[in-house]
C-alpha cells in the first residue's frame, strides 16, 4: 500500500477538529467553511489510508483507534513546526539562536541557577550552552570562540579582543579547619608561610607565571574549588574562598575565618565579557542586566 505525504494544513485541520470536538467548531476557529473541514479530513485520510472518525450515529466526530493512535504523532508534529517557526521569527527579529555562556566557578550557584531558570522561560527558542570554569579558563572560552558571553573574575589582564561590563562582587575569605594552626588568635606576620596554601589552579595559560593571593611557598594547585572546599575541611591547609560556599561551615565551625596579619582576602569582581568583534544580542543582553541584578539582590 503506498501511502501519500499529508500536509501541514491538514494535519492542524485534524488537530483542531479533535480539540474543538465538531467539524463547525474546527471551522469557526479556523476561519474556514465546514466543507473545507470535512475536505481536509477526508483528504487526510485518503492520504494515511485509515479512517480517523467514526461519523455514523453521532452527529459528533469520535476518533477511531485509527485516529487516537496517530494523535499523539500528529501533535508532535505540528508542536515541532511550531517551534522552527517561533526560532525562525526571533532569527528575523534579530533573537540568537543559540548562546555559549561560560561562567566563573566563583558566580554562586544560586545566581546561576535564578537566571537561567528565568532565561529559559523567556526565551525558550535560544539553545543555551553553558560551561563552569576558573579564572584565565573563562576568558579563554571566549577567545576560542567557544562562547559568545562570560561571567568572570578580575584576574584576567585587560585584553584588547574582549569587552568588560562591571556587574558585581562577591567576598572572599581566608579559612582553615578549627584544627589548623593558623586558626589560633594573634598569628605573627609570615606565619601563613610556613603552612600549606589550597589554590586554585587556571585551567588555561592565561595566567601562566602569575600569583593571585598566594603567601605561601608550599602550595598544592587544585583545578576543582569543591575538591579545595574538602581538603580544607580536612584540615590539609589554609586558602581563600567564596563566602557563600562557607558560610554553612563557618556557622557550624568545620571551618574558621582565620586572621592573617596579611589580610589576602577581597572582593572578588565579576565582569560580563563577550569578544570585541561581537555585538550582544537580545538574549545575552538580558543575561548581562539579569545576573547584574541577581548579584545585587543576593548581596553576594
Amino acid at each position: 500500500m503506498k501511502l501519500g505525504d499529508p500536509s501541514l494544513d491538514q494535519l492542524r485541520i485534524f488537530l483542531a477538529v479533535v480539540e474543538e470536538g465538531s467539524f463547525g467548531g474546527a471551522a469557526r476557529r479556523m476561519g474556514r467553511a465546514v466543507s473545507a473541514i470535512s475536505y481536509g479530513i477526508a483528504q487526510l485520510e485518503a492520504q494515511l489510508a485509515v479512517t480517523l472518525f467514526e461519523r455514523e450515529g453521532s452527529r459528533k466526530p469520535t476518533l477511531s483507534p485509527a485516529g487516537a493512535g496517530l494523535l499523539p504523532q500528529v501533535r508532535a508534529v505540528a508542536d515541532n513546526v511550531d517551534v522552527l517557526l517561533a526560532k525562525t521569527r526571533s532569527l528575523h527579529a534579530g533573537l540568537e539562536s543559540e548562546l555559549g555562556l561560560v561562567i566563573d566557578v566563583m558566580l554562586p550557584g544560586e545566581v546561576t541557577a535564578h537566571v537561567l531558570r528565568a532565561f529559559r522561560d523567556r526565551f525558550p527558542t535560544v539553545a543555551l550552552k553553558l560551561r563552569v570554569e576558573g579564572l584565565g579558563a573563562v576568558a579563554q572560552c571566549l577567545l576560542d570562540e567557544e562562547g559568545h558571553l562570560a561571567i568572570g573574575g578580575p584576574v584576567i589582564a585587560d585584553d584588547p579582543t574582549l569587552e568588560r561590563q562591571a556587574i558585581g562582587s562577591i567576598e572572599l575569605l581566608p579559612v582553615a579547619a578549627p584544627t589548623h594552626p593558623l586558626a589560633a588568635p594573634d598569628i605573627e606576620p609570615g606565619e601563613s608561610r610556613k603552612h600549606l596554601q589550597l589554590v586554585l589552579s587556571d585551567r588555561s595559560t592565561r595566567t601562566q607565571g602569575l600569583e593571585f593571593s598566594v603567601l605561601s611557598p608550599l602550595v598544592w594547585r587544585l583545578g576543582d574549588l569543591g575538591a579545595k572546599h574538602s581538603l580544607l575541611k580536612e584540615g590539609l591547609g589554609w586558602g581563600n574562598m567564596p563566602r557563600h560556599m562557607v558560610e554553612a561551615d563557618l556557622a557550624d565551625g568545620s571551618l574558621i575565618a582565620i586572621d592573617l596579619p596579611e589580610n589576602p582576602g577581597a572582593r572578588y569582581a565579576l565582569s560580563a565579557l563577550w569578544r570585541r568583534d561581537t555585538r550582544p544580542g537580545p538574549a545575552t543582553s538580558w543575561l548581562i542586566d539579569a545576573f547584574r541584578e541577581e548579584l545585587e539582590r543576593d548581596g553576594a
